[in-house]
């Protein structure tokens, strides 16, 4: 073998080692670098053409099981749906309270009743009403509350939508930035290994927001697609498309457009997107906050509907001036009643002043019923501007009193009283506007806890409503105890229930679904990391491994070099002898 042959396989190897120390060193040093893969120099022996071998290192290459890694990133989109849905309900759980804590709608519906039960036995004092008054302001201001919390919740959503798409945005433009580099250096024969891992990382990003597939090309580049099979990188970036509402409420659907679609390349993809951080934001948006929100709602009108079908039935004592009611009507809206309504107009002691019993058979439209009224030589009857029924005393010192045992207005059959909301206890369309009627707001006097007397007879100077008469007091106070039928609302059946009770499984069911969530959440952490955890045991830098590579790969440099000193001295021996 020639000098010169044997200082190139010295110097190969020299080369060789030096390489494969700078791997080693460099996994050392990124051993805690987020998606960082074992790089290994991969060494292959050449023939010199005169007999011997050399070596070379031939490529760099990482210890990437390429299946396990797709199953991470797939699992990643799974992670981020179980994660935004853990915060959001955990969230909507804390604002509402528990079941055995104070503050929560139950709480406030059980002290409701509480203090109705004072007023059953003290109908006539002003601080009882007041009190009942005071807690049905409560009970509502919860139920707003509640309802404000789902529907701020649902906005933060519908924002974080829009800022998850621009996440989404930026992650497509760094794959593809990194595809072109990758590429590049692929066709320069240089290492990719490190872009590699770089874009494996943009990947986990990627489908932690968005649930995707991806399959890598002859030129090393990713084509990334939607689970559904949408494109989001070929040859280019295809771009998502959102932006959120103005404003939320409770009317505020995706299904009624006052949610924009999520565009790709002109169409609607939100329908499709079931899992990641993006399907998670769009089921609590679309499908978890509004079931809580039809559940409060179906709590608030029927509470509306049971506290003011029984005031409604009475009176206060002694009676208001006037009464406005709460329903919208025209006067030329057909009328269709049964029975005899009895209105009354009475003095401050709650004598009869005028007395008058309709038949309601007897009327075909909203006029004419308000015309019999009014045709009363002491009252005044109306329908306003606004569609609201007025019926009003014309002596300021006079009270108006409606009553009637069989009187039944609508399909419905309600009290001619409640038909016309004349007084009602409590307004609104729902949880999200329910509050106390402005004019009870305004006089906790008007609080209806007496009777009209149904006296057959009854004539001026009697007794109308009897002064400490409790009876509709009671009724208050029995219609906290009483079993109520409630429809199937979001995820509650439908089922029997006190109020409160009712009220106690609203709680419930945001406590369940966000314990459902959180479970969830922790069990696929959990499976995220036993895949994190192979996958690092398989590709994953091990220090003390490559450590000990360092000190191998040292030791056959050092051989080499003192091969080459050799090899180099008795070129200078030969040039010594030839001179």
């Amino acid at each position: 073998m020639s000098l010169r042959i044997a200082g190139s396989i010295a110097q190969s190897a020299l080369r060789s080692s030096e390489v494969g120390m700078a791997v080693a060193s460099s996994n050392v040093a990124n051993a805690d670098t987020a998606g960082y893969t074992r790089k290994t120099a991969n060494v292959t022996t050449y023939d010199t053409a005169v007999g011997s071998t050399a070596v070379q290192t031939a490529s760099i290459s990482s210890a990437v099981n390429n299946a396990l890694l797709k199953t991470m990133i797939g699992a990643q989109s799974d992670l981020g749906f179980a994660d935004v849905r853990n915060s959001y309900l955990d969230q909507l759980q804390s604002s509402l309270g528990s079941t055995d804590s104070d503050g929560t709608l139950a709480a406030a519906i059980d002290d409701l009743s509480d203090v109705t039960s004072t007023l059953a036995t003290s109908p006539e004092s002003e601080s009882a009403k007041s009190a009942v008054v005071n807690n049905l302001e409560t009970v509502a201001s919860e139920l707003r509350t509640a309802s404000s919390t789902v529907q701020d919740l649902r906005d933060q959503a519908d924002e974080d939508i829009a800022t998850t798409v621009d996440r989404i945005n930026g992650t497509l433009t760094t794959i593809d930035d990194l595809n072109d580099r990758i590429a590049k250096a692929k066709g320069l024969g240089q290492d990719t290994t490190d872009l590699e891992d770089q874009r494996a990382e943009a990947l986990k990003t990627l489908s932690e927001d968005i649930p995707i597939t991806y399959q890598t090309d002859s030129n090393g580049k990713v084509r990334v697609s939607t689970s559904s099979g949408q494109a989001l990188v070929d040859s280019s970036v295809h771009t998502l498309s959102y932006t959120p509402a103005a404003s939320v409420s409770a009317s505020t659907t995706y299904a009624s457009g006052g949610f924009q679609g999520i565009m790709l390349d002109g169409e609607d993809i939100t329908g499709s997107v079931k899992s990641g951080t993006l399907g998670g934001l769009i089921q609590l948006r679309d499908t978890d906050l509004p079931a809580q929100q039809a559940a409060l709602d179906e709590l608030a009108t029927t509470l509306m509907d049971q506290l003011n079908s029984v005031a409604n039935d009475g009176t206060a004592a002694p009676p208001p001036n006037s009464l406005t009611g709460t329903t919208t009507v025209s006067g030329s809206d057909a009328f269709s009643g049964t029975g005899t309504l009895r209105v009354a107009v009475t003095d401050s002691d709650g004598n009869a002043v005028e007395v008058l019993d309709l038949d309601l058979s007897a009327y075909s439209t909203v006029d004419d019923v308000v015309a019999a009224i009014d045709g009363m030589a002491n009252l005044s009857a109306s329908v306003a501007a606004d569609g609201t029924l007025t019926i009003q005393a014309d002596n300021a010192g006079y009270g108006v009193a409606l009553g009637g045992d069989d009187d039944a207005v609508g399909a419905a059959g309600e009290s001619f009283s409640a038909a016309f909301g004349l007084n009602d206890l409590l307004t609104g369309t729902g949880a999200s506007d329910i509050k106390v009627s402005p004019a009870l707001a305004a006089d906790t006097s008007r609080l209806p806890t007496a009777t009209l007397s149904t006296t057959a007879g009854l004539t001026v100077g009697d007794n109308a409503v009897a002064s400490g008469d409790g009876t509709t007091a009671q009724a208050l106070k029995a219609a906290f105890s009483a079993t109520v039928s409630f429809d199937a609302a979001g995820t509650l059946s439908a089922r029997s229930a006190t109020l409160s009770g009712y009220a106690g499984a609203v709680v419930q069911a945001a406590a369940t679904a966000a314990d459902t969530a959180a479970s969830a959440y922790d069990d696929q952490e959990l499976y995220t990391e036993s895949l994190a955890s192979t996958f690092a045991s398989q590709s994953g830098v091990n220090v003390d491994e490559e450590t000990a590579a360092i000190s191998q790969l040292q030791t056959a440099y050092e051989a080499a070099a003192a091969v080459f000193k050799v090899v180099r001295e008795m070129f200078d021996t030969a040039l010594d002898m030839v001179q």
